[in-house]
């Protein structure tokens, strides 16, 4: 059979675990072992796995394939990387199923369409799907519980730490390269009066390049100078600001410990 291999990553910054090329060498060895033919690997780049399949291009084109008789079926490597929510997971399933295809997943093989003579079938596959969410749950729940721990402990608890300053020892230090970035860009602001797009230009002209990529975005720079303050952003703020940022780092923890799972 022709499939449509499907793999997904939820962040992109996803540098180990269950990474895209671990990914699609499972799925090509699968459909090779089990001499079929991968049509075309549909790759999903920092998706996540809760988000319904018609905002994710990837699938949903993945699922058109099937619906236009270019691929027999789809291969991903678990049910996970289809989908991790199981309203998701069952909705993509349903309409592979509906246009006739077949969906096989790596680590068990062909996934059944339900039958009505055998409901235990439809109910094992929805339970591995809600212990699949159970198990993300409590990983999210444990690296909030680690965060706040370390906050209320004085550390620093939420993520990367911003441009100019590093993580050292649970404590923020400043990063001496990036302060010189800092001061460049606040003084063609003050100074010279420069658009945020403007500065852009001028710190990638000096070769002072942004904490992550090459490239500054406009964004970026207004975010970095926000900040007026030479001082590290502070780790306890008020209950307004401190709620915020808990949520900012729980959307954060869900991201990167998704990708574990």
């Amino acid at each position: 059979m022709r499939l449509a291999g499907y793999i997904r990553v939820s962040t992109g910054s996803q540098l180990d675990g269950f990474g895209l090329e671990d990914q699609e060498r499972i799925v090509r060895r699968w459909t090779r072992e089990h001499g079929h033919k991968l049509a075309k690997l549909f790759v999903e780049k920092a998706q996540s796995g809760t988000i319904a399949g018609n905002e994710r291009p990837e699938l949903a084109t993945a699922l058109l394939w099937v619906e236009e008789r270019k691929a027999h079926g789809i291969i991903a490597p678990n049910l996970d990387r289809l989908a991790r929510e199981l309203v998701v997971q069952e909705a993509a399933l349903a309409q592979c199923w509906k246009h006739g295809g077949r969906a096989f997943m790596a680590d068990q093989g062909e996934i059944l369409p339900d039958d009505p003579e055998d409901p235990m079938r439809t109910a094992m596959r929805q339970m591995m799907g809600v212990f699949a969410q159970l198990d993300r749950g409590m990983t999210v729940a444990k690296l909030r519980r680690g965060r706040r721990i370390k906050g209320e402990k004085g550390q620093y608890a939420y993520g990367a730490p911003p441009y100019g300053w590093q993580a050292h020892k649970k404590e923020l230090t400043e990063e001496e390269t990036e302060q010189a970035g800092r001061a460049r860009a606040r003084q063609l602001r003050d100074e010279d009066g420069l658009s945020f797009r403007e500065i852009c230009a001028v710190l990638e002209a000096e070769d002072i390049r942004p904490k992550r990529g090459d490239r500054w975005h406009p964004e970026t720079v207004r975010r970095m100078l926000a900040n007026q303050s030479d001082q590290p952003p502070t780790l306890r703020k008020g209950r307004g600001q401190d709620a915020a940022q808990e949520g900012k780092s729980l959307r954060r923890a869900e991201r990167s410990s998704s990708e574990r799972l």
